[in-house]
């Protein structure tokens, strides 16, 4: 399942890289770096880690082999160095790895903006440490207010209101506004899209919908399952009406939508109806150490044995650069039937 494309000792280095922007054959720079910290999570939710796949027999990565803070600092600030602007720590569930603020405080220098993604489950508890330790933001996956759907989902029994509280102590410690997303999908959370943006409405947080994705090979993925981002938008403007908005930044995968009457803003990710392949800037790390540059990629580049083999600060720069500058990757673009059900890493491996 984790096949990776390995840097084999004694293969050839990459040529230096000479250039002041990283793009790809495609002319997308290099701007966002996800970094998945564990692999391992304490929910089992049905479209990222099904308890059939991810039961108590499956066999997580070993400490040994999933990368040290050090050597994660090491890489972002490499990466910082070629241009990226953003680092998303992501899992599994980030916060299930021990010690996760003492990996903030040594990427907070860098001077990337350094946010986190969650369940939420352990957020209150870590929230004003994290905080402390330079986080800046939070985004907590929340698929339903409605407490029976939400345990459902989540196969964890886990209530919604812990995850309520989640939020709350984020925003305190000034992780905010807290970016909520909801996974969307067909005959089981849809009939809460409405109720969602209601709760969030006028609290200054963003909840962001997101189209149910064939990430991985265990989820299950239909289309059929799939409620398009434009339905999600004309079931909430049926209530309170909604105009479009600029993205933030070049590259920002959520597009925007406001409150007519000044309530806030909402989002929509639509990856499989809205494909965004051909402004996408982002780069993951998975948690042993693979560089991966697509969410739906069928296998990595091995930089663990970089690291851990002596390699110097320019030989990672080249590496790296090398392989984002050959990227041609527009999975979205091209996705039929048949390639959704091709084998893909994973997404708690990889990172949402």
């Amino acid at each position: 399942m984790k096949k990776v494309i390995a840097i084999q000792s004694g293969r050839a280095p990459a040529p230096p890289f000479t250039g002041k922007t990283v793009a790809d054959t495609r002319s997308r720079e290099m701007r966002d770096l996800r970094i998945s910290v564990t692999d391992r999570c304490n929910f089992r939710c049905t479209y990222c880690m099904p308890r059939e796949v991810f039961d108590a027999g499956y066999r997580f990565l070993p400490h040994e082999a999933i990368l040290s803070f050090e050597e994660i600092a090491r890489l972002a600030k490499v990466f910082v160095g070629l241009g990226v602007q953003k680092i998303r720590l992501t899992g599994g569930e980030p916060l299930v790895r021990r010690h996760l603020h003492r990996l903030i405080e040594m990427l907070a220098p860098l001077g990337a903006e350094l946010t986190l993604t969650t369940n939420g489950s352990l957020l209150a508890a870590q929230a004003q440490q994290l905080a402390k330790a330079g986080l800046k933001r939070v985004t907590v996956s929340l698929d339903s207010l409605d407490d029976a759907t939400f345990r459902a989902m989540n196969d964890a029994d886990f209530p919604v209101a812990k995850v309520l509280d989640g939020i709350e102590a984020a925003a305190a410690a000034g992780l905010g506004p807290v970016k909520i997303n909801m996974v969307v999908k067909r005959g089981v959370n849809d009939r809460g899209i409405v109720q969602m943006a209601e709760r969030w409405r006028g609290s200054g947080h963003i909840i962001r919908y997101i189209e149910f994705m064939d990430v991985g090979s265990t989820n299950g993925w239909r289309m059929d399952d799939v409620v398009p981002s434009r339905e999600v938008i004309e079931r909430i403007s049926q209530r309170w009406p909604l105009e479009a908005v600029d993205p933030n930044y070049a590259g920002e995968v959520a597009e925007r939508w406001r409150y007519l009457d000044g309530a806030g803003e909402v989002g929509v990710i639509s990856s499989v109806t809205q494909a965004f392949c051909a402004t996408c800037t982002r780069m993951r790390i998975s948690t042993e150490g693979s560089l991966y540059t697509c969410l739906f990629a069928h296998s990595g580049h091995d930089l663990k044995q970089l690291l851990r083999g002596g390699a110097s600060d320019d030989a990672l720069r080249n590496e790296i650069a090398a392989v984002w500058q050959r990227r041609d990757d527009r999975y979205s673009e091209i996705r039929t039937a048949e390639t959704a059900r091709e084998r893909k890493v994973e997404m708690s491996y990889i990172g949402g």
